[in-house]
């Protein structure tokens, strides 16, 4: 199945190089652990290898796809009873550093949840492509579809996995924003989000925990302050250029979740500001790609699922640049593209291939 040349070659090329970054990131970040706990230095990246193989092919052949049949509703049902089957199957796996987030087989794992974002997206883009000028209509439109959301969040916040939660509930914020939600339902939001923090942050000792850390990070730097310190000091000792490839200390079981969720620090301590910022403009690019796409799709389901699926991506690495940078509290939200994990490498490729298609169905991009 060829390359299609009226995809917008640019965006591929650079979910390219981002992922291929990745890959050479990921060993240098797990080498260390990996040959600890495996006895094989290669371990976590030949698995990011197989999945990132894996990626391309099924991006090839979504954005060949024409994806104006994922708004069918035969579709869109079968999508979500899916996610919704995955997101209860995890809670009889066994608790992996506390929390169900896993469905694992052998040596294969997948988190479901990264698949709901996707699936939560598409259902958006088919709601408000059908229902975008009743979307002010709080009990036949608004109270059904918030309904879907709460629920899908909710199955994802218990596992616990509030992050990815997060993620969803901004996602869907932002694309309701653009349909012209009305400005009374974003108050009432906003309200309801007080109870939820208190419920799942304030009561939560972890949680409390790291956002008192993050307030005050050298407040106890051996304690809750350790990620964010050790983040910190990796970010720091890397100065403009790095320490070099392969070189970063902090790795050397100092900085939790070297490989994924703290990638991005271990890349300002080898590679230094300029390498950060490098990573910092490729995601830049890919928004800028990818709303160039969104603003030339001539139907509005495109127009939404193009939207969601860039911000799903960009808020990601925002998301996840800030934590290392102490500027948010430490969240298990994954770089994409870049951090060792299946599941999101997987996911966003699937999301990019999506964006392709939207650029060859309707306006080129080039």
């Amino acid at each position: 199945m060829a390359y299609k040349p009226s995809s917008d070659k640019v965006l591929f090329f650079t979910a390219g190089c981002l992922t291929i970054f990745g890959l050479v990131m990921v060993y240098s970040a797990s080498s260390i652990e990996a040959f600890s706990q495996h006895g094989m230095s290669s371990y976590f990246f030949l698995r990011q290898l197989l999945y990132a193989g894996i990626g391309f092919l099924l991006l090839i052949y979504l954005m060949n796809m024409d994806y104006r049949r994922l708004q069918k509703p035969k579709w869109i049902v079968a999508m979500l009873v899916v996610s919704v089957l995955m997101l209860a199957c995890v809670f009889i796996q066994p608790r992996v550093n506390g929390a169900h987030r896993w469905l694992r087989y052998s040596f294969i794992s997948f988190q479901p949840s990264e698949v709901a974002k996707l699936v939560i997206i598409v259902f958006i883009a088919a709601f408000l492509h059908k229902y975008e000028s009743e979307i002010n209509r709080p009990i036949h439109r608004l109270l059904p579809f918030g309904l879907i959301i709460c629920f899908f969040a909710g199955l994802i916040a218990i596992e616990p996995d509030l992050g990815q939660a997060l993620c969803i509930c901004l996602i869907t914020t932002i694309l309701l924003f653009v349909a012209g939600l009305a400005w009374q339902y974003f108050a009432g939001l906003i309200l309801l989000t007080i109870p939820a923090f208190y419920f799942f942050v304030v009561r939560v000792p972890f949680r409390w925990a790291r956002i008192q850390s993050f307030l005050n990070p050298l407040h106890d730097p051996l304690g809750s302050g350790w990620q964010t310190s050790q983040s910190l000091t990796a970010i720091g000792s890397g100065g403009i250029a790095g320490l070099g490839l392969g070189a970063s200390k902090q790795k050397l079981f100092f900085l939790p979740e070297a490989k994924s969720d703290y990638i991005f620090a271990v890349i300002g301590e080898e590679l230094g500001l300029l390498g950060t910022c490098l990573v910092a403009f490729a995601f830049l690019f890919f928004f800028y790609r990818g709303i160039r796409i969104v603003m030339r799709t001539s139907d509005r389901f495109g127009f939404y699922l193009g939207l969601g699926i860039t911000l799903m991506v960009v808020l990601q690495a925002f998301i996840n640049i800030s934590m290392a940078l102490a500027m948010m509290p430490p969240k298990g939200i994954a770089l994409p593209f870049i951090s060792q994990g299946g599941s999101s490498l997987l996911l966003n490729l699937l999301a990019t291939g999506v964006l392709l298609n939207l650029s060859h169905n309707n306006r080129q991009a080039e």
